[in-house]
């Protein structure tokens, strides 16, 4: 919770600071990536603070590794926030000042978040929260989040083009080693985001991954305020059913967005491969939903 509410708190900072401080890196604010830093963990933490809340069985573990999970990410939050304030690189930094070194060493730790995250994912396998929609929400949600976070150390396999200096923000030059775009490795992003436009960037990859778990709560909470009115979706195992089928379709968006950025594209010019992986990952989930519904609607039906 306080992970969350720290995220929040800055992010809202950074948006307002954003029109008063005109100092950029690579023509983006400094305040961008504390923005979609503080936006991330504000709603990762706080989602996560819910479910461990809401465990049966092995609460005593979920909140020693959850603890674990939200220290390291305080801590690799703190250094990007430290590195925009201070005008430079957080990420792909190869300077010797103390600052960067600091944060480099914090950066060492990430993979802690990661491990946590599957951690806590295995827990859940073995217990049921709430009905079976909320926890089918939970562990289709954490294999999303945990891929999302694998797709982000991908970045550093298949991202930039060695070794380069780019100005900081105070104008002075900074050695930066890899970046986040795949053909152009700092390209032109977009407005906020600092998606790539010239370039794969697999950054889409790791929101559409790591937010997946929001994704799916909204979809459980529809259901349950549908089920009122469709006498089908008072059964918990039919609601599981129709969140599954749509993380599975979910599922599919990601891995084309992972399979788009490593060929060099941007998120905004997909080919007709990549509209095809898109289009394919809607209709599975499409038709297992309707058939899904299909059946739930006969047995609604039938006499008792």
């Amino acid at each position: 919770m306080a992970l969350g509410v720290f995220g929040g708190a800055v992010a809202l900072f950074s948006l307002a600071a954003m029109p008063f401080d005109d100092r950029t890196l690579l023509g983006d604010s400094v305040w961008s990536k504390p923005f979609k830093f503080g936006f991330a963990f504000f709603a990762y933490a706080l989602s996560l603070a819910w479910l461990l809340s809401h465990m049966t069985r092995l609460r005593r573990t979920g909140w020693a590794v959850g603890t674990v999970f939200a220290v390291v990410g305080a801590v690799d939050f703190a250094v990007v926030v430290a590195a925009a304030a201070a005008g430079t690189f957080s990420h792909f930094n190869g300077s010797d000042t103390v600052l960067n070194q600091v944060v480099q060493f914090a950066f060492d730790f990430v993979p802690v978040l990661f491990l946590t995250n599957a951690a806590i994912g295995i827990l859940v396998l073995f217990q049921r929260i709430g009905d079976r929609a909320v926890t089918t929400v939970i562990r289709w949600g954490l294999l999303l989040s945990s891929l999302g976070m694998v797709s982000a150390f991908f970045i550093l396999a298949v991202g930039g083009e060695g070794e380069r200096t780019r100005l900081d923000a105070n104008g002075d030059e900074v050695p930066l080693s890899g970046g986040h775009g795949v053909g152009d490795p700092d390209g032109s992003g977009m407005f906020l985001t600092g998606w790539s436009t010239t370039g794969g960037d697999l950054r889409v990859s790791h929101f559409i991954g790591l937010h997946g778990i929001q994704v799916l709560i909204g979809v459980a909470m529809l259901l349950s305020l549908l089920a009122a009115r469709r006498a089908w979706l008072g059964d918990d195992r039919v609601r599981g059913a129709v969140v599954r089928w749509f993380a599975v379709g979910y599922l599919g968006v990601f891995a084309t967005t992972v399979w788009q950025a490593v060929r060099g594209q941007s998120f905004i010019a997909p080919d007709s491969a990549t509209i095809a992986g898109f289009a394919a990952s809607v209709l599975a989930a499409a038709v297992g939903i309707a058939v899904t519904a299909a059946r739930a609607r006969r047995t609604a039906d039938r006499p008792h």
